[in-house]
C-alpha cells in the first residue's frame, strides 16, 4: 500500500492534490445552483413601490422584445462592448479570464473583469454581486448551463432584456420608450450604442445628469463598433454627430415617480438589474396631495412639491419639465442675507435700513418700483422684498461668509458667484426647486438642515431593511434666528408679497421671489410652510422665454390651494417659538427721526413706543429718557415791537412753565400745555431780562433751560421825516 501511495504522489504530485481538492470544494459550493428559466422569465422580477400609506403604488417590470425586433446595431453595439468574443467562446472566455488575472497580478490589484455577457445574465437574474470565490464558483456553472440549453440569439435577448437602463428604465423596450421615444426596431446606430454605453453604470452615463460622459461613452462604443466590422466609415460618421437626447421622452410616470428612480440610482449607484429586482420601495408619497398639485394649470412650466418636517420626506412632487436649477430670485434673502444677519448680531427684525440708491464699487442696485430714499425697518424690507437693503446688509456681512450658512443648506455658492447682486439671487446656475424647499425647512426645524427625499426605506424579497431615510440634522441657524425669521415671514404672508395666503385660518410663513430678464419675468416662486409642512412653486419656462407672472401672484395662489389641501379641515401645529427671545418697547420718535433704536422710557405713553423681537444678544443698551427726565432744546428767544418772545420746540407731551428774572424779581409769564410762541409784552424799554424754560411731563419736572440775557431798546421818539 504504501509503494502505491509513493506511486500515486509522484504521478500526481502536490498539483494533483490541489486539483482535486478544487474539484470537491467546487462541487460542495456550487451543488445547490440550479439554473431556473423562470427566473430568465423577465416579467418575474420588478420593484414594487409603496406610498406613505403602505398601499401599493406601482410595479415596474420589465417589458421583454423579441430579437427578431431588435435592430442588428443593437445586440451588436453591445457585444463590441462587453463581450467581442461572445459568438466564439461557450459562455466564459478563458482567453479573457487570463489576460485579466495577469492584468491583475502585475498591477497588485483586482479591478480587471472578464465577465461574458452570459456571466452578466446570470449575475443579473441568478446571483447577486458579492465579490466572493463561491458567487464566482456558481457563477461560473450556472453559464455553462446557461450556454448549453440556449442560443446565442437566444441569450442577448434575454440578455438586453434583463438590464436596468436608469431613470426606471428595465429593459431595453422601457429604455428606448424612455430616451428617445422610440420602439426599439426603429433605433438608430448612434442610439443603440448609447444604450449600450448605459449598461456599464446607468447612474454615471445619464444624458440627463452626465451628458459628457455619456457622449464620451457612446461614442467609444461606436468607435468599437467600427473597428469590429459593425459599422461602416459612413455610419460611424454618421452615428458620432447625433446629438444625445436633451429630455426624457414620456415615460407613463408622474414626476414624484421619476424622483423615487433618481433616488435609487444614487442610493444603488453601480446596482444592475438583479440587484434591484423585487426590492420593496416605501415612500411618503400622499395621492390626495398629488392629485391637488398635477390639477393646478399654468400657462408656462410648472413645478410644485410638498416636504413633510416631521419624516424630512417629499409627500407631493408635480413638474412639467424635470427639477430644472433656476435662479432663486428674491426666495434667496432669507437665505443668504437675513437669517445670517440676524445669527451674527448684526441686525434685528427692527433695524432701521436705508432704501436709497448707492453704488457698490460699480453695482447700484435698485427696487422694483423705485429706491424710496428713506429708512424701513428690516422687518419691513424682508416682508415687501425690498432689493436696496438686502444689498447692504449683505455687503455688511460679506459674501463668503453669508455663502457659508447656504453651503449648510445644501445650497452650494460658487465663487465667481460671490457678489453683492447674490443679495438679489443673481448667479449663472441657480438650484433646484427641492433644494430651496429643504434649506426652508431649515427655519420650521429649529435651525437644522434635514435633506428631504422620496424614500422612506428600501428592503429586498426577504424584508431586509437595505436602506433608512433619516439622516442626522445639520446646524445651520440657531432657535432665535429661526423663531425671529419666521416671524418676519409671517408679516410677509399677513400685509406683504405674499399677503394672497392672508386668508388661511392659521398662521404661515411664505417668501415670494421674481427672477427678470431683459424681456421680461422668467422665474416666479412662492415658498410657505407652517411646523409640519413646507410647500414650494416655482413657475417659468425651460427655454427661459417670458412669463405673465410674479410670485406674489399665481404662485402665492397655487400655494394657498396647496395649503388648504394639505389642512382641509385641520390646523397646523403652531409654529415653533423661542423662549429666550424678549419682545422690546423702543422709542418711536428716536427711532423716526434719528433711525436709532433706543430703549422706550418706562414713563412713555401709549403710542409713543414701538415693539420688536430681539435676541438678548442683540438689545439696544440705550434707554430713552424722554418722559422721566424731560428736557428741552434751548427755545429761540428775540425781541418784537417792544415785546419778547420765546418760540419753544414741540414736544406735545409735556407742560412748561416759564420764569422772567428783572432787577432780582422773578416772574412766572406762562404755566400750561405747549404753545409756539409765548409774548411777554409785558416788558419795559431799556431794561434786560432773564427766560428760564422748565418742561414737565406729569408731575415730573425736567432739566431747567435758562436763556441769555435779553434787552428791550428804547424806541426814538423824532417822526420818521423828521429830516
Amino acid at each position: 500500500m504504501k509503494r502505491a501511495a509513493i506511486v500515486l504522489f509522484v504521478l500526481f504530485g502536490s498539483a494533483g492534490v490541489l486539483a482535486l481538492s478544487f474539484l470537491f470544494a467546487y462541487l460542495g459550493i456550487t451543488a445547490g445552483a440550479k439554473l431556473e428559466p423562470e427566473k430568465l422569465t423577465l416579467d418575474t422580477a420588478c420593484i414594487r413601490i409603496y406610498d406613505g400609506g403602505g398601499a401599493p403604488m406601482e410595479t415596474a417590470r420589465r417589458k421583454s422584445v423579441a430579437f427578431e425586433n431588435l435592430p442588428d446595431y443593437l445586440p451588436n453595439a453591445f457585444v463590441a462592448v462587453e463581450d467581442k468574443r461572445f459568438f466564439a467562446h461557450g459562455g466564459i472566455d478563458y482567453r479573457r479570464v487570463m489576460k485579466a488575472m495577469w492584468k491583475n497580478l502585475t498591477s497588485f490589484s483586482f479591478r480587471e473583469g472578464a465577465s461574458t455577457i452570459s456571466q452578466q445574465l446570470i449575475k443579473n437574474t441568478h446571483l447577486t454581486s458579492d465579490k466572493t470565490i463561491a458567487r464566482k464558483l456558481k457563477e461560473f456553472k450556472l453559464t455553462r448551463a446557461l450556454e448549453r440549453r440556449y442560443t446565442k440569439e437566444q441569450i442577448l435577448e434575454l440578455y438586453v432584456n434583463s438590464i436596468y437602463f436608469g431613470h426606471s428604465a428595465f429593459g431595453v423596450g422601457s429604455a428606448a420608450r424612455y430616451y428617445f421615444g422610440k420602439d426599439t426596431e426603429d433605433l438608430t446606430p448612434a442610439e443603440c450604442a448609447m444604450l449600450a454605453a448605459l449598461a456599464k453604470s446607468p447612474n454615471t452615463y445619464s444624458p440627463f445628469k452626465n451628458p459628457e460622459k455619456c457622449l464620451a461613452r457612446r461614442n467609444f462604443v461606436l468607435k468599437l463598433m467600427l473597428e469590429q466590422g459593425y459599422l461602416t466609415t459612413s455610419e460611424y460618421a454618421a452615428a458620432v454627430r447625433e446629438p444625445l437626447p436633451a429630455s426624457p421622452f414620456e415615460s407613463g410616470e408622474n414626476a414624484y415617480l421619476a424622483r423615487v428612480y433618481e433616488e435609487l440610482a444614487v442610493l444603488f449607484p453601480d446596482a444592475r438589474t438583479g440587484e434591484l429586482g423585487s426590492l420593496k420601495i416605501y415612500t411618503a408619497y400622499n395621492a390626495a396631495l398629488q392629485n391637488a398639485l398635477e390639477k393646478t394649470e399654468a400657462e408656462s412650466d410648472f413645478c410644485a412639491l410638498i416636504v413633510d418636517h416631521r419624516t424630512h420626506a417629499v409627500k407631493a412632487l408635480h413638474s412639467t419639465c424635470g427639477t430644472l436649477k433656476r435662479l432663486p430670485a428674491s426666495t434667496i434673502k432669507p437665505l443668504l442675507v437675513y437669517a445670517p444677519a440676524i445669527e451674527e448680531n448684526l441686525i434685528s427684525p427692527a433695524t432701521p435700513l436705508l432704501d436709497e440708491r448707492a453704488d457698490f464699487g460699480g453695482y447700484s442696485p435698485d427696487d422694483a418700483g423705485g429706491a424710496t430714499g428713506g429708512y424701513m425697518s428690516a422687518r419691513y424690507a424682508l416682508s415687501h422684498s425690498v432689493n436696496i437693503p438686502a444689498v447692504r446688509i449683505l455687503n455688511s456681512l460679506g459674501c463668503d461668509r453669508a455663502a457659508s450658512y447656504m453651503e449648510k443648506m445644501g445650497l452650494p455658492v460658487a465663487e465667481e458667484d460671490r457678489t453683492l447682486a447674490l443679495a438679489l439671487g443673481g448667479m449663472r446656475e441657480g438650484y433646484t426647486l427641492p433644494a430651496l424647499a429643504d434649506a426652508y425647512s431649515t427655519f420650521a426645524c429649529g435651525g437644522e438642515y434635514f435633506p428631504s427625499a422620496c424614500i422612506l426605506r428600501v428592503e429586498d424579497e426577504k424584508g431586509r431593511t437595505l436602506y433608512r431615510h433619516g439622516d442626522a440634522g445639520r446646524r445651520v441657524f440657531s432657535e432665535e434666528t429661526c423663531a425671529l425669521v419666521s416671524d418676519m415671514l409671517q408679516t410677509a404672508a399677513k400685509e406683504g408679497t405674499a399677503k394672497r395666503l392672508a386668508s388661511l385660518p392659521f398662521p404661515v410663513c411664505a417668501k415670494t421671489g421674481t427672477a427678470e430678464g431683459k424681456d421680461g419675468n422668467t422665474d416666479a416662486y412662492t415658498v410657505a410652510y407652517t411646523a409640519e409642512d413646507t410647500v414650494a412653486v416655482w413657475l417659468g419656462n425651460r427655454d427661459n422665454s417670458p412669463i405673465n407672472a410674479t410670485g406674489g401672484g399665481l404662485p402665492a395662489n397655487i400655494a394657498l390651494c396647496a395649503l388648504r389641501t394639505l389642512y382641509d379641515g385641520k390646523t397646523p401645529a403652531p409654529l415653533p417659538t423661542c423662549n429666550s427671545l424678549v419682545r422690546v418697547a423702543y422709542d418711536r420718535l428716536t427711532y423716526e427721526n434719528e433711525h436709532k433704536i433706543v430703549l422706550a422710557d418706562p414713563s412713555a405713553p401709549v403710542g409713543e413706543n414701538l415693539y420688536e423681537l430681539f435676541r438678548p444678544a442683540a438689545l439696544p443698551q440705550e434707554t430713552c429718557r424722554r418722559f422721566s427726565e424731560p428736557s428741552i432744546a434751548p427755545p429761540r428767544i428775540f425781541v418784537k415791537n417792544g415785546a419778547i418772545y420765546l418760540e419753544l420746540c414741540q414736544t406735545k407731551y409735556y407742560a412748561y412753565v416759564v420764569k422772567r428774572e428783572n432787577r432780582g424779581q422773578i416772574t412766572t409769564i406762562y404755566s400750561g400745555k405747549f404753545q409756539k410762541l409765548i409774548c411777554d409784552n409785558s416788558v419795559r424799554a431799556g431794561e434786560s431780562y432773564v427766560y428760564s424754560v422748565t418742561p414737565y411731563y406729569l408731575s415730573r419736572a425736567g432739566k431747567t433751560v435758562t436763556l441769555p440775557s435779553v434787552r428791550v431798546e428804547a424806541s426814538s421818539s423824532l417822526p420818521d421825516d423828521w429830516w
